[in-house]
């Protein structure tokens, strides 16, 4: 593991424990994209780059060679301009307006360890001798612009982490109009493009594709990750499936507007590029100012699209999450909201927590409505004050009755946004998102506080800071429930008003950084409307995510199965809810609705006082199970066996690390009249352990179980489940 550099052929060679990663300067010092794959020797690796005249419409910038095209050649951050007539990584307008400019090599370092990127949430190394880093800079020598491309390797994960930071070292103002956080060039196009697209409660559906000529993206517009798409795509081999076949993963650690594409050129190339969305934003950089991009976090399987996933998950559950709970086992938990929605009071609160406590159950969540006025979602988003009608005793009280039932306390907010009916509002009406002499467009009856202001944002710091010092509160559910219209700021100046989308997640991860850090034993849960902004960067500063709104066993196989291509299972919040189901009206059976909310960071949401004695043995049964294999859960490795996009039937495992154990879900939607018999084939087990399934007496050996497989029992009636327990003996 680590980077090389050759002087005599100028080549870096970037290695990660199983992949390679090539860059090679050209004469004229413009860094081409040589090699991304399978490890390859520390050898000089020269002829990588094939330098052919094509055709007279691809132009050559420099005359005396025309085997140079930058039109035709891989290149490692591509401007737009000089020969390249493909969608270039950045774009930078000069005084003058033009918008010219070619980058070449002015020098490199290469360090131990991987620095934080500035005001930006990113992958990260404990130690020194856990990654090496490569800064390659580059420079417009006409406009003074400083590019610096910056390379990380871990030294036990496969994944080569991207981004760039721009600086100007002139004397004019600059205009970036487009700053992507990299780019890749491929010989072919020979691929499938993957994408993470859905709705609200339909998040994360997986769509694939033959890559064709011209451009295939993903984007969002909408200020945030979004339901609608996720900041993650991958290039696959045609024959790819889980187990085999070549995955490139692009995964962008940001949670605003973004764009992923893949174009396929006339050569039949392919470009990848990833970054903030260039649509609607621009960025002045002043003389001497500097422009950090988010990070792109890239992986290389050649073991499919489980190899490629499980690289992810333990990278991002491991050196982009952070803090005390990262390696803790998350408390089992009930949250009020389908239970009461608006209407409780502290004495129904304790009595859904006393029958919680006699469950089993661990932490009581109060969800919304326990603030300003709150009896409906019109008002008092903002006011961060207890409402005493519903709790006479404030938080502090309620959070005493719940502590003395031996359960934690947990509590939601929406900071960012505000309600038109509220304090807040009526005393800044400028602190929104907006446009002077514009509608302010209202989604929910709410507007979203413009955190690209300083004294919004020491605003959010102190009153969701005063409310978390005033109780024993151990988790934090953080909502965000719309996207941004009018996107304008009444600090900013005309010119920089392109800027406010980008500025507002600066102040989001600032406040951020310093709530979390106030408070470094609460366990935050992003959530935006469910899993509208599931991305690299809220897990920087939450470990877990509210997966969906849709709670529906059903839904839930589609929407976690897509989420695990590239989140870990320990991100994921997967809780039980009543039927019919809130979302979609579906009737399933608890012990579905268990199984499938065990794969995942487990709890309950639904009236506990109205249960019947067997829903409340069955539920007891439930958190002790889930007990007793959530560290496989939130902790092991993640095989997926059967998919739910492809047939009737839906299968993961959770696999310890080292095969010692395991957990397996199987869940088949519909029932088939005289169906045949069926195994199942499981995956990541030690072929040369036996192994007790479940109460039997008999042991399987780990390879009859992974290559002949275990017969699934009868199951009757649709939605149906089973799970087995596997032990290493």
């Amino acid at each position: 593991m680590g980077i090389h550099y050759n002087e005599e052929h100028r080549l870096f060679h970037l290695q990660g424990p199983n992949t390679s990663y090539i860059i090679q300067l050209n004469k004229n010092g413009v860094p081409m994209h040589a090699y991304w794959g399978r490890k390859v020797s520390d050898a000089p690796w020269v002829g990588m780059l094939n330098f052919q005249e094509r055709a007279s419409f691809s132009p050559n910038p420099y005359p005396e060679d025309r085997t140079i095209s930058f039109d035709t050649l891989p290149q490692e951050y591509p401007a737009y301009g000089s020969s390249d007539f493909r969608h270039p990584a950045y774009q930078v307008q000069l005084e003058d307006g033009s918008t010219i400019t070619e980058l070449t090599y002015v020098e490199h370092r290469i360090s131990s360890g991987k620095p934080q990127l500035k005001g930006l949430p990113s992958t990260y190394a404990e130690n020194d001798s856990e990654a090496h880093t490569l800064e390659l800079e580059l420079q417009d020598e006409k406009s003074g612009l400083r590019v610096m491309l910056i390379y990380s390797v871990f030294a036990e994960h496969d994944a080569i982490v991207r981004s760039v930071k721009l600086k100007n070292k002139g004397n004019t103002t600059l205009r970036l109009l487009r700053a992507l956080s990299g780019s890749v060039d491929f010989r072919h196009d020979k691929f499938h493009f993957l994408q993470l697209s859905g709705a609200w409660s339909r998040e994360r559906d997986m769509f694939r594709r033959q890559v064709v000529p011209g451009i295939q993206s993903v984007e969002s517009r909408r200020g945030s990750s979004s339901h609608q798409q996720n900041p993650f795509i991958a290039l696959v081999s045609p024959n790819t499936d889980e187990e085999q076949g070549e995955a490139y993963g692009f995964s962008l650690v940001y949670s605003g507007s973004f764009i992923a594409q893949a174009e396929v050129d006339q050569f039949r190339t392919t470009r990848v590029t990833m970054g903030i969305n260039p649509f609607d934003f621009e960025w002045r950089l002043e003389a001497g100012q500097e422009f950090q991009t988010p990070e792109m976090v890239m992986v290389y399987s050649g073991a499919g699209l489980g190899g490629m996933s499980r690289i992810y998950h333990r990278l991002y559950r491991s050196r982009l999450c952070r803090g005390i709970h990262r390696d803790r086992t998350r408390p089992v938990l009930v949250n009020n909201w389908e239970a009461t929605y608006f209407q409780f009071n502290a004495d129904k609160i304790e009595n859904i927590a006393k029958v919680g406590q006699e469950l089993g159950i661990e932490l009581f969540v109060l969800d919304d409505g326990w603030f300003g006025h709150r009896d409906n979602d019109d008002s008092s988003l903002g006011d961060w004050k207890v409402d005493y009608r519903k709790l006479p005793g404030g938080l502090a009280d309620l959070a005493e009755r719940v502590n003395r039932l031996d359960m934690q306390f947990g509590l939601w907010f929406e900071p960012e946004m505000v309600s038109p009916d509220s304090d807040l509002y009526r005393a800044h009406p400028d602190w929104c998102l907006h446009v002077p002499d514009r509608r302010r467009t209202e989604a929910r009856q709410q507007l979203i506080l413009d955190l690209s202001r300083e004294d919004v944002c020491e605003y959010l710091i102190e009153s969701i800071g005063s409310v978390l010092r005033s109780a024993p509160i151990t988790y934090v559910k953080w909502d965000m429930n719309r996207n941004m219209t009018e996107i304008g700021s009444a600090l900013l100046a005309p010119e920089r008003q392109r800027e406010t989308a980008h500025r507002y997640m600066l102040g989001l991860y600032k406040v951020l950084e310093t709530i979390t850090s106030e408070f470094p034993n609460i366990l935050f849960e992003s959530c935006s409307g469910g899993g509208g902004r599931f991305d690299p960067g809220m897990l920087y500063y939450m470990p877990q995510t509210w997966t969906s709104d849709n709670t529906d066993a059903v839904s839930r196989l589609r929407i976690q199965y897509g989420t695990s291509m590239v989140y870990p299972i320990s991100t994921m919040g997967a809780h039980v809810s009543a039927v019919p189901n809130h979302q979609v009206h579906r009737m399933t059976s608890l012990k579905t609705r268990g199984d499938v909310a065990m794969s995942g960071n487990f709890g309950y949401e639904l009236d506990l006082t109205q249960l019947t004695d067997l829903e409340k043995d069955q539920i007891k049964a439930q958190v002790q199970q889930y007990k007793e294999i959530r560290h496989l859960v939130q902790f092991g490795d993640f095989y997926r066996l059967r998919s739910p996009f492809e047939g009737n039937d839906t299968s993961w495992m959770m696999v310890a690390g080292d095969g010692s154990e395991a957990f397996v879900v199987y869940v088949r939607v519909l029932a088939e009249p005289n169906a045949p018999l069926d195994w199942l084939k499981f995956k990541g087990l030690d072929p040369d352990a036996k192994y007790q399934v479940g109460d039997e007496e008999a042991l399987y050996g780990g390879d009859q179980l992974m290559y002949a497989g275990l017969a699934i029992p009868k199951l009757d009636g649709d939605y149906q489940s089973y799970t087995w327990r596997l032990i290493k003996k």
